[in-house]
């Protein structure tokens, strides 16, 4: 087993959020020297497989993870019917702040800068938070619909770091834009041959590694 996992601390945990209780899985390696919040797209839960790996990848880059679910079992059963959620980006914005907000008053880690790392529609929640949200010191995208953020683009200092697929070409005109918005420390990564999902051989590692490398270098300790 690989070292840096071994003395990986897990827990799961209960987000309380305005007349809900969010599901969560937190992790801490050894060392943490940041926590990630991840922030998944339409139609996902925090046991995305996807986010998964990229999670297992930050904490051998010494980042502690918080995967949890945007959504409550009821809302979830009830939005495959109804869809009326996954864009509804104010509230999943909402849901993710409440988020950050348990983390900074949780005395495991309330001492650990916060990244965000949104997916698909989780991308743009995660840009309204750090929008509203100052402290929080990082942000990253993976095939991010960052054009549903809108304006709030322009809110957000924190360093952000866009990943898209070089064939997700609707998702990658809309990041294009969104770099223009944002104005502080801004960087555009074009996954060569990748899709949408990063299915491709190689694709989701180097967006896991892109990110880690992101957060490893922004992220830093509360004082």
């Amino acid at each position: 087993m690989n070292a840096q996992l071994s003395t990986l601390r897990e827990y799961a945990v209960h987000i309380p959020a305005a007349r809900a209780l969010l599901h969560g899985d937190l992790a801490i390696p050894a060392g943490a020297t940041g926590l990630v919040i991840f922030a998944h797209g339409s139609g996902s839960s925090r046991l995305s497989p996807r986010n998964r790996m990229v999670a297992e990848v930050m904490h051998n880059h010494h980042l502690a993870t918080l995967l949890f679910d945007l959504l409550t079992p009821p809302e979830a059963i009830a939005e495959e019917t109804t869809g009326e959620l996954r864009f509804n980006i104010p509230f999943l914005t909402s849901r993710l702040i409440s988020s950050i907000r348990w983390a900074r008053q949780n005395k495991t880690i309330n001492k650990l800068g916060i990244g965000l790392f949104g997916a698909s529609t989780g991308a743009a929640a995660a840009l309204c938070a750090a929008a509203e949200i100052r402290e929080i010191q990082a942000v990253v995208s993976r095939g991010g619909r960052t054009d549903l953020a809108g304006c709030a683009a322009e809110s957000v200092f924190a360093p952000t770091l866009l990943i898209v697929g070089e064939k997700d070409r609707p998702v990658m005109a809309w990041n294009e834009e969104t770099l223009l918005r944002l104005p502080g420390i801004k960087h555009l990564v074009r996954i060569a041959d990748a899709t949408h999902l990063f299915q491709e051989t190689g694709a989701l590692e180097e967006v896991a590694s892109t990110a880690s490398a992101w957060f490893g270098h922004y992220l830093s300790p509360n004082e």
